[in-house]
């Protein structure tokens, strides 16, 4: 507040200056008068000082964000400004009293005319022409000054009414109060404004049938009838016939049909808008203003031209069997009015806006359409839902079903709280903020009847293009001579990135764009600036980092769930990839994805990474000892992973635990045991420990029997029945074929090993088992016996007596 006691103190000074010029109004009778004046008030002096202090008052705009001291600095502004007209007009008799000093003085003789005049009368002369010249400049000055101050003033209230529509903290007065209504009864500022600004449009309407554009005007505005009545039916239905007898069967029809009448209406209110504004603003005598007016609202139709064809798309009450979402017929018909209530409301309350811009209207007019503009935005949000639910309870009422959906029921309540806030906030004076939640409400409607209209159409066109059935995906296998397979891989691929490309812009505009947005450019400028991190050239945590910073993390998150559950059910099964590629690949995808979704989470919050390096340092010394264990195990999930010594799916040994890989987790994996059991092995050991791989170079296994037999047995015979119990058993591989190997020849006996093959590791045990059982029974039915244990018994007998 210093700079503004500056300023204050500065003006206070020169209006104390100025305070003669008053006089001087009061009383110009005579030139003495005149005179005096002009020797107490010299605007060579006092002409600089007021440039000084515009300057100042410059500066002071440019760090302001308090409205109050806005409306002071505008106050000083127009303050500034009527001095400056005052001086003007101190100064103009001046120069009229030295024109009428030189009228008299007469002209200078030409040269060789033979006139001659006295020295004093050419001395007299140049000292008026002097003295004329430097009052023309101040004059000159004077007026620049006071357009300046114009100018400024100007800038300010725009800069007010700007700083509205972003600040909804600010409390401007509530909708109950007379102040809010004031402009529709006592507008003296604004009312000539209006005023003179129907009279420039009444002038560009007749300057539109002045002779040379009225032949135009007449057939622009027959084409702005003709598209509006009848080119959009023809299209529509063209496009219609194209999607039924063009078309593949299938959904791919309803969703093209939904989008073409969606952009058919988009086109048809734009164009028609545009030969509108050819009609009546093409003169180039048109006022600026109405110039301005008339291209805003000629992009605001494009606005409005989308409302009402994403809500025609989705009621389609012509074609009701071909409604994209499931609605009920007389729900839809409902329904029907509210679409173009909506885009006409938008259309008004966006051109209302433009139009305060444009004839530049005071604040408080601004905060009345504002407020406005929410509360029949809030009105028609409840009323949409009550109508709704009056019209489902009819239709129980007839015993008819009613499509209810989870969404619906999230859209009502969202709807109804919206409402209820936006006329909270209207009551109790926070118009900005309310004004802000009832244009977002229709932002975001915009942006989800967009995407589940693309996410359709995007989905339904890969399913015909990469069908093996259609004829463009037969197109396609034999052009890039791909397989079946591959075709329908393409197909997944494609509608993956489609579906995420979808998402991350539907986020985006969330987050980066609004309903009043200027144009396109400015939300892609937007965009850019978020994809390049300008939110990490410094640390500001203000709620609306906070909020963007946790819808980046939601978003992010569900993002990356969405695309691991894509590539582990939808795309990776029908590539040639084992299992255990396939889960290594899908976990190394989301360790990925979520260390990118954590740092564009902190890139949303504004974190300056630099800031950052005592954490870093404090992580290191913290690394060092309690987290050296969770970082070992991290980085060796991740050589699991990479180098792949084991996946899931294999038969290990580690430390006397035998099992199958059921998962590879960040920092340990679990081992799924034959009972069922599962045992979690932290990362490292299996980087720093012998593991034993059954399944890592063959995925064979092999069955081994060990028996003894006694002696006297018939080694061939022998052979043959255990041969004979291998081959006959389904799971013992034919190649390689079983074998007998004798072993040893011991006091024992002799000791036969029989070995086959099976399929798999896991199969050696059951398969030991059943073999064991049938050579056993092979054995006993020959009359074969085991070699038994030989045991030695020691005895001591009793000492016989000597009889006497």
């Amino acid at each position: 507040m210093s700079s503004f006691k500056k300023v204050s103190t500065l003006l206070c000074i020169l209006f104390a200056l100025w305070a003669p010029i008053t006089a001087v109004m009061a009383d110009d009778n005579t030139d003495q008068s005149s005179s005096s004046s002009a020797t107490q008030v010299d605007p060579a002096v006092e002409l600089p000082k007021m440039q000084v202090v515009l300057d100042k008052i410059k500066g002071q705009v440019s760090d302001v964000t308090d409205e109050t001291q806005l409306g002071e600095l505008n106050d000083m502004a127009v303050e500034l400004g009527e001095n400056a007209n005052t001086l003007v007009q101190s100064l103009v008799p001046q120069s009229q009293q030295v024109d009428a000093q030189l009228a008299v003085l007469g002209p200078a003789p030409q040269p060789g005319s033979g006139v001659k005049e006295t020295a004093d009368v050419t001395t007299k002369r140049r000292q008026l022409l002097a003295q004329k010249a430097r009052l023309d400049d101040q004059i000159k000055q004077a007026n620049a000054l006071q357009n300046g101050v114009n100018v400024l003033s100007s800038q300010i209230l725009n800069l007010r009414r700007d700083r509205l529509k972003n600040q909804v903290s600010l409390n401007t007065g509530s909708v109950l109060s007379a102040k809010f209504w004031q402009p529709l009864y006592n507008n003296p500022i604004d009312g000539p404004k209006i005023v003179a600004f129907a009279d420039d449009l009444k002038q560009s309407v007749l300057l539109s049938f002045s002779p040379g554009y009225r032949f135009g005007t007449v057939m622009w505005f027959i084409a702005a009838v003709l598209v509006m009545a009848l080119g959009r039916r023809y299209m529509e239905e063209f496009l219609a016939w194209v999607s039924i007898n063009k078309l593949s069967e299938g959904r791919l029809r309803r969703s093209f049909l939904a989008c073409a009448i969606a952009v058919t209406t988009l086109l048809a209110i734009t164009l028609c808008c545009n030969f509108l504004a050819l009609a009546f603003a093409r003169h180039p005598d048109v006022a600026d203003d109405v110039s301005d007016l008339v291209s805003s609202l000629v992009f605001q139709s494009i606005l409005a031209g989308l409302i009402a064809g994403l809500g025609r798309a989705f009621l389609s009450t012509r074609r009701p069997s071909w409604r994209l979402p499931v609605i009920n017929d007389d729900l839809a018909k409902a329904l029907k009015p509210f679409p173009i209530v909506v885009a006409t409301l938008v259309f008004i309350f966006q051109g209302l806006e433009a139009f305060n811009r444009a004839i530049e209207t005071s604040v408080n007019t601004t905060i009345f359409g504002n407020g406005l503009t929410a509360l029949l935005i809030a009105l028609l949000c409840l009323m949409m839902v009550i109508r709704t639910r009056r019209i489902r309870r009819e239709i129980t009422v007839k015993g008819e079903d009613v499509e209810r959906s989870r969404i619906a029921g999230l859209v009502d309540i969202a709807l109804i709280l919206t409402g209820i806030i936006i006329l909270i906030c209207l009551v109790i004076g926070y118009v900005g903020l309310a004004r802000y939640l009832s244009y977002e409400v229709i932002w975001v409607g915009i942006l989800f009847s967009t995407f589940y209209f693309l996410h359709a159409l995007v989905i339904d066109s890969c399913q015909v293009i990469f069908s093996t059935n259609s004829a463009p995906g037969k197109l396609v296998i034999r052009s890039l001579n791909l397989s079946e397979k591959t075709l329908l891989q393409l197909g997944s691929l494609f509608s993956g990135l489609f579906k995420s490309a979808l998402i991350i812009m539907l986020i985006l505009l969330l987050m980066n764009g609004t309903i009043s947005s200027s144009s396109p450019s400015e939300i892609l400028s937007r965009i850019i600036d978020f994809f390049a991190g300008r939110g990490l050239e410094k640390l500001n945590l203000v709620p609306s980092h906070v909020i963007m910073a946790l819808v980046t993390f939601i978003a992010g998150i569900y993002v990356v769930r969405s695309i691991r559950n894509w590539l582990d059910s939808d795309f990776l099964p029908q590539t040639t990839m084992d299992d255990g590629m396939r889960v290594s690949l899908v976990t190394l995808f989301s360790n990925i994805g979520f260390v990118l979704v954590l740092l564009m989470t902190l890139s949303a919050i504004g974190v300056q990474w630099n800031k950052l390096a005592w954490i870093v340092s404090a992580l290191s010394v913290g690394i060092g000892f309690g987290l050296q264990e969770i970082v070992k195990n991290f980085i060796s999930g991740l050589i699991l992973l990479t180098e792949r010594p084991v996946k899931v799916g294999d038969l290990v040994t580690i430390s006397g635990i035998e099992g199958d890989i059921r998962r590879i987790n960040v920092r340990a994996t679990e081992i799924l045991l034959t009972d069922k059991s599962t045992v979690i092995v932290p990362n490292s050991q299996f980087i720093s420990q012998n593991v034993r791989n059954a399944t890592m170079g063959n995925a064979q296994g092999v069955v081994t029997i060990p028996l003894t037999f006694p002696l006297d047995i018939d080694p061939v015979k022998v052979k043959e029945i255990l041969l004979g119990a291998f081959a006959d058993n389904d799971k013992i591989l034919d190649t390689p074929a079983p074998s007998v190997s004798f072993k040893d020849l011991s006091a024992q006996g002799i000791l036969l090993s029989v070995t086959g093959n099976v399929s798999s590791q896991r199969l050696i045990s059951s398969t030991r088992s059943e073999l064991l059982f049938e050579v056993l029974v092979r054995l006993r039915e020959a009359r074969i016996a085991l070699s038994s244990p030989q045991t030695m018994v020691i005895e001591q007998k009793p000492l016989e007596s000597d009889n006497p």
